[in-house]
């Protein structure tokens, strides 16, 4: 594995000897420290701290762009204030998906984008591309390589964050964020979105930060259960509370539309790339919805696993698992619209063999719902 990438805090996972890494998009990267279950328990009961250092970011500065994002993505970036940000994606022409990401506003022609670290390179790429003429003004620069990514989340990461940082944690709303934040005595871009269904913070700094970041919030955390989390429980937590994945849910042949993203496209905000694409999907009706499923007879529900109806294939598991909160086998499933209702029956091929399942609604976890803080 000496040819993966490695983050700034990769060192420091050999404090736990049950710890396991993986190969995950060219990054050695930990799927557990102490065990998956215990590590999503951790998150939604306590809190769990996550390296995200893999993500990448990118500045866009310069006059023109406002202009040069509302293009490209499928948000209306014309509503983002100084300190705050939005969920967004760049799409192809035909409306498939080139990445979903975050737009942080830093200020006027100031922003920062936060992509998914499989998609680095191409979206660099397919952004660069259409750096036109229009866009002289503009200038994009990948700051990955030099940016750290710690991901605090739960219950209780509000009341752990507050015992490292003078400033008004409380007081930052979701989706929005601080520059120069010190925490833990190191200067941050502290911002609450969170990919667990859980309240949560995110902390960008410098890499020469990564140790003393780890070490000062997991002291902080100790007394309240804080735990390091892996890879493992990010993809069950975010499974759970319906969040998508690249690769997975999306994908340059998923639309956001049939991924049910719909908020997140803005059809009546001017010209994107995709938008005519979208719109005329819209129009024209839906040909497939990511749906959530629960299997009725026996059996675990996989990515990839194809799904039946009527005696024909009308589509696949997209993600699937044991739920560790509600320990029961549920999936999500891009299904052909017409067997998308809820209550829906269907069959899932797992070995050969097609076993029942129903269309249920989604997301499977909510916050308000779900368990409290111990």
């Amino acid at each position: 594995m000496e040819s993966l990438k490695r983050t700034p805090f990769y060192d420091l996972y050999s404090a736990y000897p049950e710890s396991r890494c993986i190969d995950f998009g060219g990054w050695e990267l930990p799927v557990q420290f102490t065990g998956i279950v215990k590590e999503h328990e951790a998150v939604r009961r306590q809190a769990g701290l996550f390296d995200v250092s893999h993500m990448g970011e990118f500045m866009v500065t310069g006059t023109g762009s406002e202009a040069f994002l509302q293009k490209m993505t499928t948000n209306d970036v014309s509503k983002l204030e100084d300190g705050s940000a939005q969920y967004t994606l760049l799409c192809y022409p035909d409306g498939g998906v080139v990445d979903d990401l975050l737009v942080y506003r830093l200020g006027e022609e100031r922003y920062m984008l936060v992509v998914n670290a499989s998609n680095i390179n191409k979206d660099f790429q397919w952004l660069q591309e259409h750096l036109t003429a229009e866009f002289g003004g503009v200038s994009l620069k990948d700051v990955s390589e030099e940016t750290l990514l710690l991901a605090l989340q739960g219950p209780l990461a509000e009341t752990i964050l507050a015992e490292v940082t003078s400033a008004p944690v409380t007081a930052l709303k979701p989706f929005h964020f601080t520059e120069k934040t010190v925490v833990c005595g190191v200067e941050v871009l502290l911002s609450r979105t969170g990919y667990t269904g859980e309240d949560g913070f995110e902390l960008y700094a410098p890499h020469s930060a990564a140790a003393t970041l780890w070490n000062g919030l997991l002291a902080a955390g100790a007394p309240h259960g804080l735990t390091p989390a892996g890879l493992g429980a990010r993809d069950t937590l975010r499974f759970e509370a319906r969040l998508p994945l690249y690769g997975q849910e999306l994908s340059a042949d998923i639309t956001p539309l049939e991924a049910g993203l719909q908020f997140f496209v803005k059809l009546d905000k001017g010209n994107f790339i995709g938008r005519e694409a979208l719109l005329k999907q819209k129009e024209a009706g839906l040909p497939r919805r990511l749906v959530g499923i629960e299997m009725i007879d026996r059996g675990i529900p996989r990515s990839h696993y194809p799904v039946y109806a009527d005696g024909v294939k009308i589509g696949e598991v997209t993600t699937g698992t044991q739920s560790p909160t509600l320990k029961r086998n549920l999936g999500l499933a891009l299904l052909e619209a017409a067997y998308s209702e809820t209550g829906s029956e269907v069959f899932v091929e797992i070995r050969g063999k097609q076993l029942k399942a129903a269309v249920v609604k989604a997301p499977f976890y909510k916050r308000t719902q779900g368990v409290k803080p111990q």
